[in-house]
């Protein structure tokens, strides 16, 4: 446990969460929610069109990988020290223009950027520290945008009709988000549906206990009998299926900004009381407290392994065959790095210019290597984030978590 900065504390230092600004919160806010780019990146699983259930979230196609079944996570998920919703999620977000922030942002502050169709958005981290969920809109398109300050992941999804809350529990140290209409639990970094209150009808938030089920990576196909079934082996379709997720860019400000200066800002008017001026863990300018890179997870992880401090940034990909992942400081220091998933050539690609990366699926093997104007694939010169390779959906993860996550995975750099 790491003595400088608990979960408990976090609870302490936000007032158990007193929601005593929750009534103040009216008016339909739908004009303050401006479209955003899809940037694109989509994952292997979600390339077709597969539609949500009901009032379930919209499902991907295939099911990403898991670290075991979707029963046993649920085993491993452990209270992380608040009730459902005491963490809560913004539903009425609002946003305000760049020139608007002020001396609010500094340069080096962390945001989580999407854009599309020349339109941006940002989410300051000093924000969503204090509510880890967003439920807002994307080019007309209802999402969640995603933040585990525990495990360093900034996700983003499709919702469907339906808005995702805080569970208030853990698997991995990793925030796992329920949905409001189904209550299935969806642990944040993989995705996909384990059972919930509604495997058991526990929904009082008591912990339901925690077993080190870590070993290799699992195939999670979709028509499994052991994977789709709740906790109490009751048929349920949902469980084992994974979300249909869009790229969330970990950036900061000043970059965010520079390449989007007309970007909107998600405001601390939330409806909520807030110090956002403070970071209960730490921070990350320069990186402090539970984000030093050397420091303990509040709780044990899945799986460990020493190849790079706890708190190193990798950049992960993981796909219906498997994960990948590239150190990030190594990207960003040699542009280009070549590694392997499944036998099949994948290359992580650094941005200097929002400072994050991307990973491509480089089946022919097609030269990759960096140039001052950019990307050289073969004989032509291409943005980052715009190689002629089929891109895989990638995001900045703390070490520990995504090899907790999958003790399999490659890594390189």
């Amino acid at each position: 446990m790491n003595d400088r900065v608990t979960r408990r504390g976090f609870v302490a230092t936000v007032g158990a969460i007193a929601i005593a600004g929750c009534s103040g919160v009216t008016g339909d806010r739908s004009s303050d929610r401006s479209t955003a780019m899809d940037d694109s990146a989509t994952s292997a699983a979600t390339t077709s069109t597969a539609s949500g259930e009901g009032s379930l979230p919209p499902l991907a196609d295939r099911s990403l990988v898991l670290p075991m079944e979707p029963p046993q996570l649920r085993e491993a998920a452990v209270s992380g020290g608040v009730s459902k919703d005491g963490i809560p999620a913004i539903d009425q977000p609002r946003f305000e223009a760049a020139g608007q922030v002020g001396g609010r942002l500094a340069p080096g502050d962390v945001v989580f950027g999407i854009a599309r169709n020349g339109v941006a958005k940002a989410y300051p981290q000093s924000i969503l520290v204090h509510h880890e969920v967003c439920n807002d809109t994307l080019d007309g398109t209802p999402i969640g945008v995603t933040y585990c300050p525990l495990t360093g992941t900034a996700v983003g999804f499709e919702r469907g009709e339906t808005t995702f809350g805080v569970s208030g529990r853990l698997v991995n140290d990793n925030l796992i988000m329920y949905d409001r209409a189904t209550e299935h639990w969806w642990p944040q970094v993989l995705a996909t549906a384990i059972p919930g209150w509604n495997a058991d009808g526990d929904a009082s938030g008591t912990d339901g206990g925690r077993t080190n089920g870590a070993g290799s990576v699992q195939s999670n196909t979709s028509g499994s009998a052991t994977s789709n079934t709740s906790r109490d082996g009751t048929p349920n379709a949902t469980i084992g299926r994974s979300l249909r997720e869009f790229r969330v860019v970990w950036t900061t400000w000043q970059r965010w900004r520079d390449q989007f200066p007309d970007t909107r800002v998600l405001t601390e008017d939330t409806g909520y009381i807030r110090d956002y001026g403070q970071d209960p863990y730490g921070s990350y300018s320069p990186p402090s407290g539970y984000y030093e890179p050397e420091s303990e997870p509040l709780f044990p992880p899945l799986d460990t392994d020493d190849r790079y401090p706890t708190k190193a940034v990798v950049v992960g990909a993981r796909t219906t065959d498997g994960a990948i992942a590239f150190h990030k400081r190594s990207l960003r220091r040699e542009g280009v790095i070549t590694g392997s998933l499944d036998g099949t050539p994948h290359v992580g690609v650094h941005d200097d210019r929002l400072d994050t990366a991307y990973v491509y699926r480089n089946a022919d093997g097609a030269s990759v290597t960096t140039t001052p104007d950019g990307v050289r694939v073969a004989d032509t010169v291409h943005p980052p984030d715009e190689l002629p390779l089929e891109r895989v959906h990638a995001f900045d993860a703390m070490w520990f978590a995504w090899h907790g996550f999958y003790p399999a995975t490659s890594v390189y750099g």
